[in-house]
């Protein structure tokens, strides 16, 4: 019975390549159709994940900024295969509802087969570096559940942090921009990646990942009709109890750093305005500055 289950099927496959040989427009328009549903799920559905439209590279002569766009349920992944780092991942936050279980923390990450870099979790053994997630664990898997947890551990989501970075600083902003700024405004947009300097250094354990120098994080938002940037420049070298308005910066000068366009779908005047501005006083950094974290 398999056997003909599978010659009858095979027997469909040739019938229908024949008929689109011989019917050109009918395959035609199922590129259009197969183009169109790649178009709006690789495009739309992720420019909804992000403010203002997905970071761009400025200059396709600068071949260190080169990424490729890597969807996840819940987050979106501008993934390098020459760093063997995400060079920007972009994802959304709202309030967390009241009473949100805690979903038990994978404790493996996986290599992502769409990769042309496939970094490994061993990796990372030994190397002196936490796997930093870039999509936060927590915030994502209250948000949007199990399967979207999953991906955050997924390896093109992480990049080499040094501990006192990974489990303190970064861990007391990520918890704020998700207990604290989603309290602003109905949604915080996040775009967040590493930064690297021309002193190329990798893993000593793989050599095919490259440490970053420091990491951005970007936020926006729209309250009272306004629209509001707030922008971070984090070394490695931080101890973890610093104050964080200590690393705010523009949005200019992260682009100068990496390479890449933030928010360009902004109307040009506000745009340029919005990136030099240093201003976050709307973010009420003052009462979150010194938030204990919890390594």
């Amino acid at each position: 019975m398999r056997r003909n289950n599978d010659k009858n099927l095979l027997q469909l496959i040739f019938a229908i390549i024949r008929l689109l040989i011989k019917k050109p427009l009918l395959l035609l328009f199922f590129l259009i159709l197969g183009g169109g549903w790649y178009f709006y799920h690789n495009f739309k559905f992720d420019s909804e994940l992000s403010f203002k439209g997905l970071p761009q590279t400025q200059s396709i002569a600068n071949l260190a900024s080169w990424n490729k766009t890597l969807p996840s349920q819940a987050f979106t992944v501008g993934y390098s295969d020459k760093r063997g780092n995400p060079l920007w991942v972009v994802y959304k936050l709202k309030p967390v509802p009241a009473n949100t279980p805690l979903l038990k923390r994978p404790t493996h990450f996986a290599t992502d087969k769409r990769a042309g870099n496939k970094v490994r979790h061993e990796d990372y053994d030994k190397s002196g570096y936490d796997r930093g997630h870039m999509a936060p664990n927590y915030a994502i898997s209250a948000l949007y559940g199990k399967q979207a947890q999953a991906e955050t551990f997924v390896m093109t989501n992480i990049t080499p942090q040094k501990p006192n970075l990974n489990r303190k600083l970064w861990q007391r902003l990520e918890e704020v921009e998700v207990k604290y700024f989603t309290r602003l405004a109905p949604t915080i947009w996040v775009a967040t990646g590493p930064v690297f300097d021309d002193a190329i250094e990798y893993l000593k354990t793989a050599h095919n990942v490259e440490i970053p120098d420091a990491f951005y994080k970007l936020y926006a938002m729209q309250a009272s009709g306004k629209t509001y940037l707030l922008a971070f420049l984090i070394p490695q070298t931080v101890k973890g109890n610093e104050s964080l308005d200590r690393y705010v910066v523009t949005v200019d000068k992260i682009e100068q750093l990496t390479g890449l366009d933030f928010f360009h779908e902004l109307e040009d005047n506000q745009e340029n305005a919005l990136e030099a501005a240093l201003n976050p006083a709307p973010w009420h950094l003052t009462e979150v500055n010194q938030l204990p974290s919890r390594y």
